[in-house]
């Protein structure tokens, strides 16, 4: 399909916990010069993805509703930016938390995609931080925000990215990490970034899915760090700086970084964190 044409940077469409922008610059110094294929399995808000608006990349994320949302702002941009409209109009409280309350009395069960995707963007530009966070039932259940004028309808950002998708060769999926890079060859760039790992050793390991991101599939995750290593793939991967981080990646090399976090859902989470960015250095 044809899309407007704009002239506008890309960038996220969402905010997003642990979203990468403020670290762009130190990731694209550590990456290699030169690559074929991207591939993104935790893509997240996407602000790398957006920053290198590569041609042919494979973005996926396990979390179904945020993959939505790229998936409608490619194929239904019009429609998504007259919903979300429609929310900016009808913002409040009690708006927002009738509409957060649909994934619990079978209402969203007669909502179309595109009506989810605008849903889930307008929440997460009025909710307390721009946080997506859901209970043990994948019930949504973060609280109403306090911002005085949320820019919620970015219609020139949602066709560039619309746009985007549809003059490349973007593929858009969502599912394990794992299955996300079984196409990943010599040459190829792979950025992983997937819930952390707790620095805590008392923390649970919890991620923005109801799943659950546990520390077998951090295991699981090194492993594939490790194949696609073998197999020539350019291969980068950020995590906290847990101890258990520099044990399970120790055959590569680990940078040290720290990072200004705002939008954590603990006062602890957020100010400056010291982070890691693991690289396997395939030449």
């Amino acid at each position: 399909m044809e899309t407007k044409i704009v002239n506008k940077e890309l960038q996220p469409f969402t905010k997003w916990t642990g979203g990468k922008r403020k670290l762009l610059p130190i990731i694209k110094s550590l990456m290699p010069d030169n690559y074929n294929n991207y591939f993104e399995p935790f893509v997240g808000g996407g602000a790398l993805f957006f920053e290198l608006a590569p041609k042919q990349a494979l973005i996926n994320d396990f979390n179904t509703e945020l993959i939505n949302c790229y998936q409608q702002i490619k194929e239904n941009p019009d429609q998504l930016i007259t919903l979300l409209q429609h929310h900016q109009e009808k913002n409040t409280k009690d708006y927002y938390l009738d509409l957060r309350s649909v994934d619990r009395d079978g209402r969203i069960e007669q909502m179309t995609d595109v009506e989810k995707a605008a849903r889930i963007m307008y929440m997460l530009r009025v909710d307390f931080n721009g946080l997506y966070r859901v209970n043990a039932k994948n019930q949504f259940n973060v609280p109403y925000g306090r911002y005085k004028n949320p820019k919620i309808v970015d219609s020139e950002l949602i066709y560039a990215i619309s746009n985007y998708l549809n003059k490349n060769s973007i593929q858009i999926v969502s599912g394990d990490f794992e299955k996300a890079v079984e196409r990943a060859k010599e040459g190829d760039f792979v950025y992983f970034d997937p819930p952390y790992i707790p620095i805590s050793e008392t923390s649970a390991f919890t991620s923005y899915t109801h799943e659950g991101f546990s520390y077998d599939d951090q295991v699981r995750l090194r492993d594939t760090f490790k194949k696609l290593s073998e197999r020539g793939v350019h291969v980068m991967l950020s995590n906290s700086s847990s101890s258990l981080v520099y044990e399970l990646y120790k055959d590569f090399t680990i940078h040290s970084i720290e990072v200004t976090r705002a939008n954590g859902a603990k006062a602890s989470s957020r100010g400056k964190v010291s982070e890691v960015i693991v690289t396997n250095d395939v030449k």
